[in-house]
């Protein structure tokens, strides 16, 4: 079988994996993101393609990675906290040092796509993933293809307006994100909003203060908003809820709770299930992008 390897970059952490081409992982690691220094960031990933093309016969390099990625030639018009790939090619960066072919795609695709090759949606031919963390992110796969948009922006629906009633809560990004309930959290608590705290603690504290579980509560219900205008826009045959979060039991129970309120949901209901993959969907998503576009290429 076929190797490959795989990159999920990240702010903080560059994954990397060599990876079957049915999805399997044979071997992975990760290092810091060199997210200001592109020569450093290159060395980085030349290093470690080399090291592992002297281990295994290669076949291929799929990257995930956040921003606006034009998946035909590998330009990138933004890309979230690695700023030296900002207006960047890495795909043809890379291409100038190595031999071996290269694809990139958006990591929220990367994780829709994770799910169509060996995850909860193998069977689907259109469904949606709903990633939650610092944001709101994922992808839309409809008729098996990425929904890419005609300036690859397509499947940002972190920017939907959800509420008007704040204008600093206005759109799912604020709304209806890990980040945005924690900053509810800290308001709530008088907490200082440089301090961390993870998800984790907010929904520990839930279980004794009911002021917090009406918080959630809330979150839960800015969720559901955005899950249904996608729903009723899109018509899927279910949506995927990934992230950190997802572990949650709490997590998709509250949002049916939620939509069942609404009247209208009755005739536009599909499942609501959660994402297979977690810190792997990066890289597995990758790989089926590789695997996508050269079947494409050997098959015109």
């Amino acid at each position: 079988m076929e190797k490959y390897i795989a990159f999920d970059v990240g702010g903080t952490k560059v994954k990397h994996a060599v990876v079957l081409e049915n999805g399997v992982i044979i071997t992975k690691g990760k290092y810091n993101t060199s997210c200001m220094d592109l020569d450093k960031f290159l060395k980085d990933m030349i290093d470690q393609i080399e090291d592992y093309h002297q281990q295994h016969n290669i076949r291929g390099i799929a990257i995930s990675m956040p921003g606006f990625i034009n998946v035909n030639t590998g330009y990138s018009e933004t890309a979230g906290a690695i700023v030296v790939l900002n207006g960047k090619n890495l795909k043809s960066l890379l291409l100038e040092r190595v031999s071996i072919p290269v694809e990139i795609e958006n990591d929220g695709n990367c994780v829709a796509l994770a799910e169509k090759l060996n995850g909860n949606a193998i069977d689907c031919e259109s469904f949606i993933c709903v990633t939650i963390g610092t944001g709101i992110g994922g992808g839309i796969i409809i008729n098996n293809k990425v929904l890419h948009g005609h300036t690859f922006k397509g499947g940002e629906f972190g920017f939907m307006v959800t509420q008007n009633n704040s204008p600093k809560k206005e759109i799912w990004h604020n709304n209806g994100s890990t980040s945005g309930l924690i900053a509810d959290y800290k308001e709530l608590k008088e907490i200082n909003t440089n301090e961390i705290i993870e998800g984790q603690q907010v929904f520990a504290e839930a279980e004794k203060d009911e002021r917090v579980k009406k918080l959630i509560d809330e979150w839960l219900k800015n969720i559901s908003n955005g899950i249904f205008n996608l729903v009723a826009t899109l018509n899927p045959e279910k949506v995927l809820i990934g992230g950190g979060v997802s572990a949650q039991e709490i997590i998709i129970d509250g949002l049916k709770s939620h939509l069942v309120q609404n009247k209208n949901w009755r005739i536009l209901e599909v499942p609501i299930e959660i994402c297979k993959h977690k810190n792997d969907a990066g890289m597995i998503g990758a790989l089926k992008h590789f695997l996508d576009r050269n079947s494409a290429r050997v098959n015109v």
